[in-house]
């Protein structure tokens, strides 16, 4: 493919740019006594060399093959395609600060249909412009801080992100958001939880399924749902905005330690993983959820503390797992291990040689489960006695992803690892349950 011509390569590039044609211009391809006239139009990536797609008058889009017989000329000069954002509506000052800050993610994207993907497009700033509701909620600063697809967030843009919240928050905000995408949310979440410690104010991730300028979009109700609560939400946590359903009636806050994506494309997507979430709005109105949560409070003082270590490894347990995995990782100077077990807290053993090695190396190793729901008890069968007497930590209901995000942040305010173990159990950010509760929908 060339710049300047996605999706195009070999033969039909060839043509294109012996007819001095880019996309945009509208062309005419003659095969026999066949002759199609239209706009040029990019193409899938991955389709192949041998075809050209044009918008016809009729707008419809058509896909010509170049065969030997075919010729291809220019006929006209076109409009290339852009995308131009309304104008930001007058803000009221008299109504709450919020800051959006854009990572990324299908909420900051829109459909490119010249070649039918999503590509990230929108801006903080045109987020606000194309949900002119936002201006009857609160005078909104924007920040683009990132503009990627969360899958490739890393811990890097954790700490970027953390630091880009405070200064906000020092700034005299009265909530944040952060738009984001809801691949990688769950990672991003936890790691804010971690970050920013004593909020004063809510910081809400908020995501959407499909991009704003769908239809079908959960864009806009997502948006104006995270920014009532960073304006007017009671609470002062790190929360994710998500639809409850898959209707738009309501938006329901996950805590961000305690969520989890669900489905790869519903746009009610996350879940509270065995608690419930802290709050939902409906009907222009707020509805806790829990009677346990920090209040928003102005004057209390944020505590930075945005630093994860990267040796620190998240592995999934399975039939026939080689033990020269753990050892691998051991060797690589990693400083801990969550393992992904099974059930109640368990691993095959034919691992245990692996994880004695790794403790007696000062390798923390910490067991999560695979299940979503319920929590560890490693004393009921003898497998899991046994990893306990070998100085694995049973991390009771956290999330895997959760624990994985934790024992980074642990390690980036600690060197000692006895102190590190004590901070891994204790619960800072609601990261674990008291207690599971039976609930009746989960099935």
């Amino acid at each position: 493919m060339s710049e300047g011509f996605p999706g195009y390569r070999g033969h039909a590039l060839k043509l294109l740019k012996s007819a001095g044609a880019e996309i945009g211009d509208v062309i005419q391809v003659t095969k026999g006594e066949e002759v199609w006239e239209g706009i040029l139009i990019p193409r899938s990536e991955s389709g192949d060399e041998y075809h050209v797609v044009i918008k016809m008058k009729s707008g419809y889009n058509v896909g010509i093959s170049l065969d030997s017989k075919a010729t291809l000329v220019k006929i006209g000069e076109g409009v290339k395609p852009t995308f131009t954002p309304p104008a930001l509506p007058e803000q009221n000052h008299s109504l709450p600060r919020v800051a959006i800050v854009s990572t990324g993610g299908t909420i900051a994207s829109r459909v490119d249909y010249r070649t039918g993907g999503v590509r990230a497009a929108l801006s903080a700033s045109e987020l606000y412009s194309v949900v002119p509701e936002l201006s009857k909620i609160a005078v909104v600063d924007t920040e683009i801080l990132f503009s990627i697809f969360s899958e490739n967030i890393t811990a890097k843009h954790w700490t970027a992100t953390a630091k880009a919240v405070a200064k906000h928050i020092e700034n005299g905000v009265d909530g944040v958001v952060v738009a984001h995408g809801t691949d990688t949310l769950g990672y991003s979440a936890a790691a804010l939880s971690f970050a920013l410690q004593e909020l004063s104010v809510p910081v809400v991730m908020v995501a959407s399924q499909r991009s704003a300028d769908r239809p079908s979009s959960d864009a806009a109700t997502n948006l104006v749902g995270a920014v009532k609560a960073a304006a007017f939400a009671p609470f002062a946590e790190v929360v994710i905005a998500m639809h409850e359903t898959v209707s738009d009636t309501s938006i329901v806050f996950h805590r961000g330690t305690k969520a989890r994506k669900c489905h790869t494309s519903r746009r009610d997507t996350f879940k509270s993983i065995n608690a419930s979430p802290l709050a939902r709005w409906e009907d222009e109105d707020f509805r806790l959820l829990t009677k346990g949560y920090k209040k928003r409070d102005v004057t209390r003082k944020l505590k930075l503390q945005p630093n994860f270590d990267d040796r620190v490894a998240l592995i999934k347990a399975y039939p026939d797992i080689k033990p020269e995995l753990i050892n691998w990782y051991v060797e690589g100077g990693c400083r801990g291990i969550i393992l992904e077990g099974t059930g109640l807290g368990h691993v095959g053993d034919y691992l245990f040689s692996a994880i004695r090695n790794a403790v007696e190396n000062n390798v923390i190793v910490c067991m999560t489960s695979q299940c979503l729901w319920g929590r560890l008890n490693m004393n009921v069968y003898d497998q899991g006695r046994d990893l306990l007497a070998l100085g694995v930590i049973s991390l009771d209901d956290m999330l895997p992803e959760t624990a994985y995000v934790k024992l980074r942040w642990v390690f980036g305010q600690t060197t000692d690892v006895e102190e590190a173990k004590m901070l891994l159990k204790e619960n800072i950010v609601n990261e674990y349950s008291a207690r599971t509760l039976y609930d009746p929908n989960i099935i």
